[in-house]
This record gives structure tokens, C-alpha cells and sequence, in this order.
């Protein structure tokens, strides 16, 4: 590890910024149409540019692709797509030469069907593997054990005729789900686990952690009304239509992710951080990371679906922080799984909006993940049920679209080939509303939302406050939310206008701008008053005494 990666800390993880690559829509480097670890590489200096600390690579692990790297045949393999071994190793040495930690992909919780652990498993009744996933017996009348469903629809067991029973899985019937109550499958998750930590990654993002383990082989309740929270839970999908509370996020989980923290513990300076999906997930990423002996960091989809009126906003996060304790939360505004934000949240084409959400994503208390074209701005891109690939959109299509518009690759060069992306036919066609939002456009535009990331992230990483500091919330007034960062000493006012009138406040009258705030920070304090324009960013720093309360 460079000298530039040790000063950082073991701790560089907590309030880190993590820039999320997809891989397939990255840079591709041999005109296939799929992305891969080279085209990485050749952008690692873009990435460094933006001023985040790390890198979140999405699966690359040798796969069917039946959900496109989420389904692993072998965890220690590099897909042939994406490259080679070698190419990961020089993907590190070169991320942390530009002072980047590498973070990867790890699901845990099932494999592919194409895995020889599960090829074994399901051979008979008595092989040395045979208990390594959940088996179960079909009841007296031939029915699946359970009225468990599954996350992309139908239900969560599958019969196979090797076997004479049923299998679970809680996504697609090629992604079985592995026995985590065996001990040896465990050790030997672990063992993969260790595979990566021994060729010098920084970490891992958990992908469906609290899938992991299963309870008894009961039904799942019903749910009175359906409530959205959780990719794939809306109300053409039977998996909303109960309340979960037999399969997944079971109490055996915690052991097992006290033992992946040990393990992670023997590395320093590793990390980890959790994806959770639940009826109570501030509750679960509160559990998870609690008492600094499982997970490092988690982050839910409480802030990945449509609503984000400042009430709201404050309420999540005010009930977050009520309960986390000393846990640690990380929060994401996008990723490879919801709708772009731009469209999500009404900002297409709002260049206003989107420095707004920026910059409310980046004054919270907890870490970040930046999913790749957020900084460009780009919205969904809308495709037609033929240029589908993604399951979960053909299965439910028209009512749900899935996840392809999120997908489609990244413009590098408005008028390239393919957008700069490829030589070839892209594996997802890319939009020609996303040249105007290409890469080299907003390198010469001062304004763009490209040089705005950037001055966000610098100043974030010089405010000790907003990278590890507690946070408070006031009341919500006139749809601006006001909040306070603290830290040894340094006290920084936050407010951030979510209407379309220009808004005035009172404040401390020692609230005073700070000198480093870049641009798109427009707010002014003068004289115990805060004016914000439209949309509008206030920093300031303010003494601690008590007679400088902000009343608002």
C-alpha cells in the first residue's frame, strides 16, 4: 500500500466518499460492448479527479450472467468479459497509486446454479455437500414448504427432480440460496472472503447481507398494505404482499457477521459496508453495525425511492440517528438497482436541484456511496421492452421498466463512436440525451455539474465536520432543512432550500461563510439573517457558546 493510502487511517472508511463502477457500463477496452477491469484502469484518473476516497466495483466474478454478475459460479474467478486476475491485481496496484481504496462486490448469500458446490448439492440426499443450501420436503399436497416469495416474483422455492425437493431462493430460481446454519459453509464463505483480502482489496459492499440466513420453515404473515422499500416491492409484486418475517434477517445472522468482522480485523484498514433490505431497515443497519464488532457501515433504500420532500428527509434521518448509536450509516442517492436520481426526483435538467441533492447527500453524518453518472447528471434512460435484459424488467414490464435505464453506459465524448464508451454495439443502448451530458462537454463547462462534484467533494474533505462529525436536525421551515455538524470544536451550520422561492431565515449572528466554500454554496449570512435563493446552499461556521443557539 502507498505512503498516500497510509496516512488515510484505519479508519479512512467513516465518512469516506465510494464511487460505485458497474463494470458492463464503465469503458470498455476491446470493442466487445462490455466494459471491463482495464477500461477501469484506463479512467482511474477521471475517478480520482472527483475527490472521493474509494472505489465500489459491482460484481466481475465469473458468472452466467443470469443477473449479471449477481449470480457467482466461482468467487475467485474474474469473468472472462471483464478481463483476468492480472488485470485486477494491476487495478489495484494502480487505484491505490492515485491514493484510491478498492472496495468490491461480495454476495454472500447465494450463488449460481452453475456453482460446483451447488452442482454437488443437489446430486443426492447424502453427498458431502448435500446440506450446503436449503432443501426442503414439498408438503402432503406437492406445495412448496412455505409461502415465501421471491424478490423478482413467484415463489421463493423451486422443485428439482434430482432431489425430490424443493430449494430456496430468494431471487431468481438460477441464484439458490447457500445453508448459512451449516458451519461449514461459513468457513468456507469466509475462505473467499480471505481470497480477496490476500490480494489487497480495502473492502467489501454486501450485497443483500441480511438475506443470509433463513428461520423456520413457516409462512410469512400478510402485510395489511403494501409499502414500498425494498427493490422489487411494489404493488404488481407478490413479494410486497407479506410481511418477512421467516426469510431473511434472522438473529443467527449477527454470529455470522461477528465472524466476518473478525476476519476482516486480521487485515487493517479493511472494510465493510452492508446492503439491507427490510420492513424495518433503519432498525437493521442500526443492529449491523452496532458495537464496532459486525459490520463497519450499512445503507438501506430508505433514500433510493421517490419521495425526498424535506419532512421526510429529516425524518429518516432523524430516526437513523436515534437509533444507530455508535453504529456507523452510509447513505447512496442512487445506484445500479433504482432509477437515476435526475429522474427520480424530478431534477432532470435542473442543474439548480441537482447541486441541492449534492449537496444534502454530502453534509450528512455517515459515509457516501456516488453511483457513476450521478456526477454528470444523468436521468433514466427509457428503453423499449425489446432492448431489455434485465429480469425484473421483462417479468413485470409494462408496470415496472427494471433496472436497464440505470445501467446504460457512461458518455465519455459527446460525438465519439458509442459515445466514447466502446468500438462496438454496446451491450445497452446509450441514450442521445446523454451526450449533451458527456464527460468531455462538462470538462469544458465551468458551470457543469461535473466541476461542481468536484468543488463539493474538495471542500467535504477539508471540513472535519461534515467527514466525521454528529449531526443535529431543527425543525423543517418554509421546505428548508437546517442542520448542525460538530466536531472537536468545529461547528458548522447546514441549510438547503427544497423549494422554488427564494427563502429567509434567522441565524447566529456570528454564522459566518466559510472563505473555502465553493460556488454552488449561495446562501448569505448577514446580520442574524440567512437568505437562500431557489433551491439554495448555506454553509457557514459559528461559534459553540450557547447565546449563539440557531433558532429556527
Amino acid at each position: 500500500m502507498t505512503t498516500q493510502l497510509g496516512r488515510q487511517g484505519s479508519d479512512w472508511w467513516r465518512g469516506a466518499v465510494i464511487y460505485q463502477i458497474y463494470p458492463r457500463s464503465f469503458q470498455d477496452t476491446n470493442g466487445d460492448g462490455i466494459g471491463d477491469l482495464k477500461g477501469v484502469i484506463e479512467r482511474l484518473d477521471y475517478i480520482a479527479s472527483l475527490n472521493v476516497d474509494a472505489i465500489w466495483l459491482s460484481p466481475f466474478f465469473t458468472s452466467p450472467m443470469k443477473d449479471f454478475g449477481y449470480d457467482i459460479s466461482d468467487y475467485r474467478g474474474v469473468d472472462p468479459m471483464f478481463g483476468s486476475l492480472e488485470d485486477f491485481d494491476r487495478l489495484v496496484e494502480a487505484a491505490h497509486a492515485r491514493g484510491l481504496r478498492v472496495t468490491i462486490d461480495q454476495v454472500l448469500s447465494h450463488t449460481s446454479d452453475q456453482h460446483p458446490w451447488f452442482a454437488e448439492s443437489r446430486a443426492s440426499r447424502d453427498n458431502p455437500k448435500a446440506d450446503w443450501y436449503v432443501w426442503a420436503d414439498a408438503r402432503p399436497d406437492g406445495a412448496p414448504p412455505t409461502n415465501w416469495q421471491s424478490v423478482f416474483g413467484g415463489s421463493a422455492w423451486q422443485w428439482d427432480t434430482r432431489r425430490c425437493q424443493y430449494y430456496l431462493h430468494n431471487f431468481l430460481s438460477s441464484q439458490p440460496d447457500l445453508n448459512f446454519r451449516n458451519p461449514a459453509v461459513v468457513e468456507a464463505i469466509l475462505g473467499e472472503v480471505r481470497f480477496w483480502l490476500e490480494r489487497g482489496v480495502d473492502g467489501f459492499r454486501l450485497d443483500a447481507v441480511n438475506f443470509c440466513t433463513h428461520g423456520e420453515l413457516k409462512d410469512n404473515p400478510p402485510r395489511k398494505e403494501i409499502v414500498e422499500g425494498f427493490i422489487g416491492v411494489r404493488p404488481d409484486n407478490p413479494y410486497g404482499f407479506q410481511l418477512h418475517h421467516h426469510d431473511k434477517t434472522q438473529p443467527e445472522n449477527l454470529a455470522f457477521l461477528e465472524k466476518l468482522r473478525a476476519l476482516l480485523d486480521e487485515y487493517p484498514g479493511t472494510t465493510s459496508v452492508g446492503e439491507v433490505g427490510d420492513d424495518d431497515s433503519l432498525g437493521v443497519m442500526a443492529a449491523y453495525t452496532q458495537g464496532g464488532k459486525r459490520l463497519h457501515m450499512a445503507y438501506s433504500f430508505d433514500l433510493l425511492g421517490e419521495r425526498h420532500d424535506p419532512a421526510f428527509l429529516r425524518d429518516t434521518l432523524t430516526e437513523m440517528e436515534a437509533r444507530i448509536g455508535d453504529g456507523w450509516p452510509c447513505w447512496a442517492l442512487g445506484n445500479h438497482d433504482v432509477t437515476r436520481l435526475a429522474t427520480r426526483w424530478n431534477a432532470e435538467e435542473d442543474a439548480a436541484k441537482l447541486r441541492l441533492y449534492l449537496a444534502f447527500l454530502l453534509t450528512q453524518r455517515g459515509s457516501v456511496c456516488l453511483y457513476q453518472g450521478e456526477e454528470l447528471g444523468l436521468p433514466e434512460a427509457s428503453l423499449t421492452f425489446e432492448q431489455l435484459v434485465d429480469p425484473a424488467g421483462i417479468t413485470f414490464w409494462p408496470a415496472y421498466k427494471g433496472r436497464d435505464g440505470c445501467r446504460t453506459p457512461l458518455p465519455w465524448a459527446a460525438r465519439a463512436e458509442q459515445a466514447g464508451f466502446s468500438g462496438g454495439a454496446p451491450w445497452l443502448p446509450i441514450p442521445e440525451a446523454h451526450r449533451a451530458l458527456a464527460v468531455d462537454r462538462q470538462e469544458a463547462d465551468p458551470e457543469a455539474l461535473l466541476h461542481a462534484t468536484r468543488a463539493l467533494l474538495a471542500f467535504r474533505r477539508g471540513q472535519p465536520a461534515l467527514v466525521k462529525g454528529e449531526v443535529h436536525y431543527h425543525p423543517i421551515r418554509d421546505e428548508v432543512l437546517c442542520l448542525e455538524r460538530h466536531y472537536q470544536g468545529q461547528r458548522l451550520l447546514v441549510a438547503l432550500n427544497f423549494s422554488d422561492q427564494a427563502r429567509e431565515l434567522p441565524a447566529p449572528r456570528a454564522a459566518q461563510a466559510l472563505d473555502a466554500t465553493p460556488e454552488l454554496v449561495n446562501g448569505t449570512w448577514t446580520n442574524g439573517r440567512l437568505r437562500l435563493p431557489p433551491y439554495g446552499i448555506a454553509i457557514a461556521s459559528c461559534s459553540t457558546e450557547e447565546d449563539q443557539a440557531w433558532d429556527v
